[in-house]
């Protein structure tokens, strides 16, 4: 569906873009050090596979008709912004340790899944981002301009999902190194709830 230069060309781009600080990185990076590697690279599939739906809303024209509404994308961005606060207060009242790693149930781990889909697919930055990228790499006179959309969305998620699984695979060896060091759980903790709460602030007094 997409030519092979065209393909190329936006895998290139995507991973350069996904690689650049941004929040869904520091958002993985520091779970993955606060939780574990595991939790870090969950919460990062979560994080890709969100990308999903603004694939899927680009395609079907909602996020222009977001975009173009003041008061639906403020309402989305006032909205993701506590989402995050609210993510960041729970890391801070975590107390940490070994043994919150230890046990992590299954339960857990797709609670951290569905919270970095969430965290995702409801940042309209996002929103506004897969808006005004998908449609630069389209080539119109291949026709299915739809499915040439839809294919580079699914290339975008697939890297990211990659790129993130890596992140927070790293980012829980680091975690766990520290955390031999006395009193280091609660500080990574911190350290992540500080981010979130960082992040979400950030996008609710952005304009």
């Amino acid at each position: 569906m997409l030519a092979p230069e065209q393909f190329l060309g936006f895998l290139l781009a995507a991973i350069l873009l996904t690689a650049s600080p941004g929040p869904d990185n520091l958002m993985v990076l520091g779970l993955g050090m606060s939780k574990g590697r595991k939790q870090g690279m969950v919460f990062g599939l979560g994080c890709a596979l969100g990308c999903l739906s603004h694939t899927f809303l680009a395609v079907i024209g909602v996020s222009a008709i977001i975009a173009a509404s003041p008061t639906a994308f403020t309402a989305l961005r006032i909205g993701g912004g506590l989402y995050l606060v609210w993510l960041g207060i729970g890391a801070l009242r975590s107390t940490g340790g070994q043994a919150a790693r230890k046990d992590a149930a299954p339960q857990s781990l797709r609670s951290l899944f569905m919270k970095g889909l969430l965290a995702n697919a409801i940042n309209p930055k996002v929103v506004l981002f897969f808006l005004s990228l998908l449609p630069q790499f389209v080539i119109a006179v291949n026709g299915n301009v739809p499915g040439q959309m839809l294919a580079l969305g699914v290339t975008f998620t697939l890297q990211a999902a990659v790129l993130f699984g890596l992140l927070g695979y790293f980012a829980g060896a680091i975690g766990a190194w520290l955390e031999r060091k006395p009193g280091a759980g609660k500080w990574l903790d911190r350290l992540a709830g500080t981010v979130f709460i960082a992040l979400g602030a950030k996008l609710i007094i952005s304009r």
